[in-house]
């Protein structure tokens, strides 16, 4: 088994927001993840998917994008990012879901084989140019969402098990600064933290370490809209 991982697909089967308006590297974007997906992913492997998968502002506009990577390999696992307004209650998202290869975490987990995948959208954090005082409160409860996450992690995780968690903003800044997500990373031994919400030239690495994690960035269009070996 392995694990990949892509984000930021911003599909828009239903609505009127296709992705070329941001430059002509977004034309066809869908069509080149998925051949790419089908030609990476095989049955038994998980697929994250880190935030932003429709522009849809109703549930049934974000459910038909998420139905479209129904019959592409792999167990598909996502957690809401800042522009999936049609994600509009964890119940009411599972309930809907395509067919039990997807899989929607909020605030907390699920395993496949050894490997642990615990999940929250995350927020901007501190020493991030666009943070301000309104998103302080933001920030704590998204660090809140991942304690009840990783409560959850304790219940499941074995010795030897991977544990991945999968968000939707980058848990840290550019001068890789501390927050309260590296800190609850480090402390519950996450291997690898996978995030997306970055998009044009603005630098960040696509894969850097802190404190024994990994972290990996994959806003699709920065890894050229392929999807991302995790482990």
């Amino acid at each position: 088994m392995k694990v990949w991982a892509i984000s930021d697909l911003h599909l828009s089967g239903l609505s009127d927001k296709p992705m070329d308006v941001f430059g002509p590297g977004w034309e066809g974007h869908f069509q080149k993840i998925k051949a790419d997906w089908n030609a990476k992913v095989g049955g038994e492997d998980v697929v994250l998917l880190g935030g932003d998968t429709s522009w849809g502002m109703r549930p049934e506009e974000g459910l038909y994008d998420v139905a479209s990577l129904r019959g592409l390999p792999g167990k598909k696992v996502f957690v809401r990012g800042n522009h999936d307004f049609w994600w509009n209650g964890i119940t009411r998202v599972r309930a809907a879901r395509p067919d039990d290869s997807f899989f929607f975490l909020q605030n907390d987990c699920v395993k496949f084989g050894n490997v642990v995948v615990a999940g929250s959208r995350g927020w901007t954090v501190p020493g991030s140019p666009d943070f301000t005082e309104h998103d302080l409160a933001l920030y704590k409860r998204e660090a809140e969402r991942f304690r009840l996450a990783f409560a959850e992690v304790k219940k499941k995780r074995e010795e030897g098990d991977i544990l991945i968690a999968l968000l939707h903003f980058p848990p840290m800044n550019v001068k890789r600064e501390d927050t309260l997500l590296t800190e609850l990373f480090e402390e519950n031994g996450v291997n690898y933290a996978v995030f997306g919400h970055l998009h044009g030239a603005g630098y960040f690495p696509l894969r850097t370490e802190k404190g024994g994690v990994e972290y990996i960035l994959t806003s699709c269009d920065k890894t050229r809209f392929t999807l991302t070996e995790i482990c």
